[in-house]
């Protein structure tokens, strides 16, 4: 096995040593002598289909720009390979790590350590710019100039009992050789933008989404069906509902049937008395311009602003609602189940602003409210023990402005939103105070009906900060006029000169530099596509500037609370797997919150080890300590 050129191993136990131009022969016992040295390793599998639950993986390369080992997994056992894998001390280079992982642990039940995956890298150096392609294709073209043929790809279906041909072979080695090379190219690009620590966190963090996507989540499809049900029979409800309440209204004539002639074969779309569609946003925008003539669209923002006004559109809004959760957790839903009869979603590890989303199915859209989470439910004898950040974006706020009102409410457990409320208001907050208030006796949140309004108010603006809201937004959501708005928020930054003053230097950092930072120690870079020297110049450019200014922002805020929950997975993981005692699984991480499941008998001292481990990783970005963890232990997936 010669070290001087590019070289292809077949590995599949044959005792027929056929002479190739394409490759040579070489047994496990020489995959493991050549690569038990190296300090870092190409890998990569080919699989039967994307489910690893059910899809078997038939290939498997490792090597590097001198040897590629191509393994029949058909025929030949990779446990020898298991030390290698599971190693700290090689590097592991992949494309789409999250993916091999779950095959590997499925089929051959060996987990892989210290992973570096080109996929995710590529991502972290372009986070924000756009048109880039992430395909090993992709980044073989871009950083080697190498032209790869991904035709064959396609092709390792219905292999059973069948040699691998030749193209296959070569197809499977080459998916191995140019890691390194890629990796080469990206180390340089990781240094310049100085994105070594974010870029490790990512490549480490990784392995904690796969094992997530890996373990899924238990789902009782009858209590689902039930909730299905009972959503189905709500929504015929509210349509029925929408009827009559529409034909109670005289202004609404034109909307009603003049006549109706039934018998036994008429459809009964055609009895019912009123001729519009709910479903159709036309029709049900021609029905609400009776009330409202301006009205453009009936999306959610324009109903949710008028629902309280008119019943018919409250009602309508109701109807959407249920209809919502119908399409989203109906039948469609429970075609996600896999062949173990779980739940296992897809995460997209990094977004713009480095938070995570999931789809296939999207776990993070069910509310935490909603009864449809508790149809997720742990094994025999295990609970669900969940932690999440206490107000984990106003820390994060708090930090970085420095405010001290805040960082003094939070330090003294006060309630923030009523605290800034109070200074907001200021004379309108004291005489709004009812007798016995909470917030004057202990600044706890109340329960006075003006203070409540008030909080609401000051809260929408709090949350509003880590996404960039602004005066328009803000008027929807209070359903308030653009002027009181627009006071309200120049009210609420003359009370909070440092967060005012914090958010500016965001703002004024992306329109100057074209691309923000997250907080220290990982430093992620987001770059602004739309963002050109000078830009500030150019007058015809307020719409670029505003988006940049926004994304600028928030993306400091965000990133920093993907960061920290991302660690806190490190950490977790890393517990599991140095305590051989630990009966714990992690199942799902939604935003600012965890998912495990541990044996019952475990709970007690998993409590206080998961709750030290979020605080733990918080303290890496939030250093002042301020920022806690909450546990919560239950029998099935809650808030």
């Amino acid at each position: 096995m010669g070290q001087d050129t590019s070289n292809i191993y077949l590995v599949d136990n044959s005792d027929v040593y056929i002479t190739s131009p394409h490759y040579k022969r070489a047994t496990i016992d020489d995959v493991v002598k050549y690569c038990k040295d190296k300090q870092r390793l190409g890998v990569d599998t080919e699989t039967e289909g994307f489910d690893f639950t059910c899809k078997k993986m038939i290939m498997f390369q490792i090597g590097d720009e001198h040897a590629q080992f191509v393994i029949d997994t058909r025929i030949v056992s990779i446990e020898p390979l298991r030390a290698l894998l599971e190693s700290r001390d090689i590097i592991k280079i992949f494309h789409n790590a999250k993916f091999d992982y779950k095959f590997i642990k499925k089929w051959a039940d060996i987990t892989c350590e210290r992973v570096y995956d080109t996929f995710l890298t590529e991502r972290v150096i372009n986070c924000g710019k756009a048109n880039v392609r992430y395909g090993l294709k992709d980044v073989c073209k871009k950083y080697l100039n190498v032209e790869l043929n991904k035709d064959v790809r396609n092709q390792f279906t219905g292999l059973t009992g069948q040699p691998y041909r030749n193209d296959q072979i070569v197809y499977g080695a080459k998916d191995v050789l140019y890691l390194l090379g890629v990796m080469d190219k990206q180390l340089p690009l990781i240094d310049q933008h100085k994105l070594n620590e974010v870029v490790e966190l990512e490549n480490t963090a990784v392995l904690a989404f796969a094992d997530i996507e890996y373990n899924g989540l238990e789902l009782d499809t009858e209590k689902w069906k039930l909730l299905e049900n009972a959503n189905t029979l709500k929504a015929d409800e509210l349509l029925i509902n929408l009827d009559q309440t529409l034909t109670e209204d005289t202004r609404l004539k034109r909307f009603i049937h003049k006549y109706i002639q039934s018998d036994m074969f008429t459809p009964v779309e055609e009895l019912r008395k009123v001729t519009v569609k709910w479903t159709s946003p036309i029709q049900v925008l021609e029905v609400f311009k009776t009330f409202i003539p301006k009205l453009e669209n009936v999306n959610g923002k324009e109903m949710y602003k008028y629902r309280y006004k008119y019943e018919l559109i409250n009602t309508y809004v109701q109807y959407k609602e249920a209809m919502k959760l119908y399409t989203s957790y109906g039948d469609a839903f429970l075609k996600n189940l896999k062949a173990d009869h779980k739940i296992h979603t897809n995460f997209h590890q990094i977004l713009d602003t480095g938070r995570v989303s999931s789809s296939k199915p999207n776990m993070q859209q069910i509310p935490a409210d909603n009864k449809f989470r508790n149809c997720f439910t742990a094994p025999q004898g295990w609970s669900f023990v969940s932690a999440d950040y206490s107000s984990q974006e106003l820390n994060v706020i708090a930090y970085g402005s420095k405010d001290p009102v805040w960082i003094n409410a939070l330090m003294n457990n006060e309630d923030l939103h009523s605290k800034c409320a109070e200074l907001v208001y200021g004379d309108q907050w004291l005489d709004s105070a009812e007798d016995n208030c909470t917030y004057i006796k202990s600044k706890q949140k109340c329960k006075c009906n003006q203070h409540k309004k008030l909080r609401t108010n000051v809260k929408t603006i709090n949350f509003g900060l880590a996404y960039g809201m602004g005066p328009n937004k803000l008027a929807d959501t209070l359903d308030i006029n653009i002027d009181s708005s627009k006071q309200l928020i120049e009210d609420y930054f003359e009370a909070f000169p440092a967060i005012k003053g914090f958010l500016e230097k965001l703002g004024n950092y992306g329109k100057k530099y074209g691309y923000i930072k997250t907080f220290p120690p990982y430093n992620r870079k987001r770059w602004f596509t739309n963002w050109y020297p000078r830009i500030w110049d150019n007058k015809s450019s307020t719409m670029e500037l505003g988006s940049i200014e926004r994304a600028s922002k928030n993306t400091p805020i965000q990133g920093a609370s993907a960061d920290m929950i991302k660690k806190a997975l490190i950490l977790i993981r890393d517990y599991i797997g140095t305590h051989d005692d630990a009966p714990v699984k992690i199942v799902m991480t939604v935003h600012d919150q965890i998912d495990t499941i541990c044996k019952n008998e475990y709970i007690p001292h998993w409590e206080r080890a998961i709750k030290s481990l979020m605080e733990e990783a918080a303290l890496e970005i939030v250093t002042n300590g301020l920022l806690k963890a909450e546990v919560t232990v239950s029998d099935c997936w809650e808030k």
